[in-house]
């Protein structure tokens, strides 16, 4: 069964989303600026010209590029701050040629990337904290200066005076820009570093609740859950039940150490985890030294089995011990049971019961398959060793397969 939305991608987002936050928290701010520039300075015929297209989509790419490379965990700012002006420089340095090169806006876009990257870079690679607020707090200070340069650039052009700092310092508006835009950058950049402290905290908590919850209810529920709430009301459905129990288990914790007992089965729960990695149970639940793993499918259900019992049977067999196990397939009812305020999603009916009989028979390494299972699997039941079980409960022997 598949979904729509994982729950790794509502974690992490989407890569659009991340793009997009990219374009708009970085990628935009000096074409933008740039864009105003150039439109103040040369109207409407500015639309009549390539360059602004061009801008455009160098910033596109450049978001598209740096958003990619951080959804796939793999960001490169500094490289990827230069994919822009590299896009720019490249498409209108040979449409306009040398006189590219003396415009003050073109070697600022330069400028402002690399330092942004840079410091994207220190940030990406320092360990988080004091260093990495300071960081950010000069990354904000230098998104102000692309203001305050184009402004500044604009106040030269109407009047050459003013392109040394002291004259174009004299002017109190002037004086009063300056503050204002460094205080402003000085809060934009401490807002970045507390919304990504926050965003982090957020997904970090996120991710140990959801490894919380897969535990307490499986992959595919937690899915199910996630994607539609509705999917975990009571409903019958056709499922194959494995119970896995260890021969002996209680004999030998006597003669064990608590210690030793726990570190036992804590090799044994990872073993039978790691044959069950591929086969996506519904439903898995430990108790002591039984396990209980629902299926969707016979086949699968069949599959777990064989795994399982090569895997206990590496940890086990170095304490003397082995797991027998038994499945069956038939009608179940599954869904969340309990109180309104308590609730736990279990697999109940005669199914499960007759797989638990099954396990109860079943020797040390030996798989009871009920011939309902075997044929579900598409098995030919004739073809295996048969036995005919007298189990608690069943008024017939049941007929089963050795596997």
């Amino acid at each position: 069964m598949t979904f729509a939305r994982p729950i790794e991608a509502r974690l992490r987002g989407t890569r659009r989303a991340q793009v997009v936050g990219e374009l708009l928290g970085n990628s935009a701010h000096f074409p933008i600026a740039n864009l105003f520039y150039e439109a103040i300075r040369e109207g409407a015929d500015m639309l009549r010209t390539a360059d602004a297209y061009t801008l455009l989509g160098a910033c596109l790419v450049q978001a598209r590029y740096l958003g990619g490379r951080q959804y796939d965990g793999r960001p490169q700012p500094l490289a990827g701050n230069l994919v822009g002006p590299a896009i720019y420089t490249l498409v209108e340095g040979v449409l306009e040629g040398p006189a590219f090169f003396t415009a003050p806006q073109h070697i600022a876009y330069w400028c402002f990337a690399l330092a942004i990257g840079l410091l994207q870079h220190a940030q990406l690679k320092l360990s988080r904290g004091a260093p990495e607020v300071a960081f950010s707090l000069a990354e904000g200070l230098v998104r102000a200066g692309i203001l305050l340069a184009v402004y500044w650039m604009l106040e030269v052009a109407a009047n050459p005076a003013d392109a040394r700092v002291s004259t174009f310092l004299t002017d109190s508006s002037h004086v009063f820009i300056v503050l204002a835009l460094c205080a402003l950058g000085l809060l934009v950049g401490l807002l970045q570093w507390h919304a990504r402290r926050g965003l982090r905290l957020l997904r970090d908590t996120a991710a140990d609740l959801h490894k919380f919850s897969e535990w307490a209810w499986g992959r595919e529920v937690l899915e199910r859950a996630i994607a539609d709430g509705d999917r975990l009301a009571l409903r019958r459905e056709t499922r194959s039940v494995l119970f896995v129990d260890i021969r002996g288990f209680t004999a030998w914790s006597e003669r064990n150490s608590p210690e030793t007992v726990v570190e036992m089965l804590n090799h044994y729960y990872a073993a039978l985890e790691s044959a069950l990695r591929d086969l996506r149970p519904v439903k898995s639940k430990y108790t002591a030294d039984e396990a209980m793993v629902v299926f969707s499918g016979a086949r699968a259900a069949l599959d777990a089995a064989a795994a399982m019992r090569c895997a206990a049977s590496g940890v086990l067999a170095e304490h003397g011990l082995a797991a027998g196990i038994g499945v069956h397939t038939g009608p179940t009812v599954e869904g969340l049971l309990g109180s309104p305020d308590v609730k736990l999603y279990d697999v109940i009916g005669d199914t499960v019961n007759v797989a638990k009989r099954l396990c109860d028979q079943a020797a040390g390494g030996e798989v009871l398959a009920s011939i309902e299972c075997v044929s579900a699997a598409g098995l030919d039941a004739q073809a295996r060793a048969r036995r005919a079980l007298s189990v608690k409960g069943k008024s017939a022997p049941l007929d089963v397969c050795v596997l």
